[in-house]
């Protein structure tokens, strides 16, 4: 199959739990034409069976031919090593998050800006899977209202650099390039 995504190009896909958006970003890894490598931020916990059988349902998915690296939190090296033919298939930022959601804000900063800057500079084609969580009541407790804003605002900030941005709903993708107007932000005394 001919590659059918530009040399580098980087696709986010976003959308609530089971929504399809996993679905939908390996349909476009699949229509890159390009050597698939899924890079899972997941880790495998053998006490969570629950969990391991959503990492089962994911693995069972995907062809055989693609190559899966567990990257948990070296998000930005996976980037700055991948080879310019292949097509990532990041799954997912949440969970990337989540592991890293301990670093206190400097760090934090820092690792984020680490990341777009490797997007923004990548060689292959990107496509990233973040979860949409900010969409209900403000979590009751510090560290869930923590990891909302961060996800949040990652998002937003990896979208500022991805076309297309992709939400999925209700089992349908929508290009918001397409239909959207980007938001920008607001500075302050403005």
């Amino acid at each position: 199959m001919k590659n059918q995504f530009p040399i580098a190009q980087v696709i986010l896909v976003t959308g609530s739990a089971r929504s399809g958006k996993s679905e939908w970003a390996e349909t476009l890894a699949i229509q890159s034409g390009r050597s698939v490598v899924y890079v899972a931020t997941a880790q495998s916990n053998p006490d969570d069976l629950e969990w391991q059988a959503r990492i089962l349902l994911h693995q069972q998915r995907r062809p055989s031919t693609w190559r899966t690296l567990i990257v948990p939190t070296e998000l930005a090296v996976t980037l700055d090593n991948a080879e310019a033919s292949d097509c990532l298939l990041v799954d997912s930022l949440g969970t990337w998050l989540a592991n890293l959601l301990e670093l206190d804000e400097p760090l934090w900063e820092q690792t984020v800006a680490g990341l777009l800057s490797s997007l923004s500079q990548v060689q292959c084609s990107v496509i990233l899977v973040a979860e949409e969580t900010g969409w209900g009541v403000v979590p009751a407790y510090a560290t869930g209202r923590l990891f909302r804003d961060r996800l949040g605002n990652l998002t937003r900030r990896i979208g500022a650099i991805a076309n297309p941005v992709y939400l999925v709903t209700g089992g349908y993708a929508l290009n918001l390039c397409q239909l959207g107007e980007p938001v920008k932000p607001i500075k302050a005394g403005e």
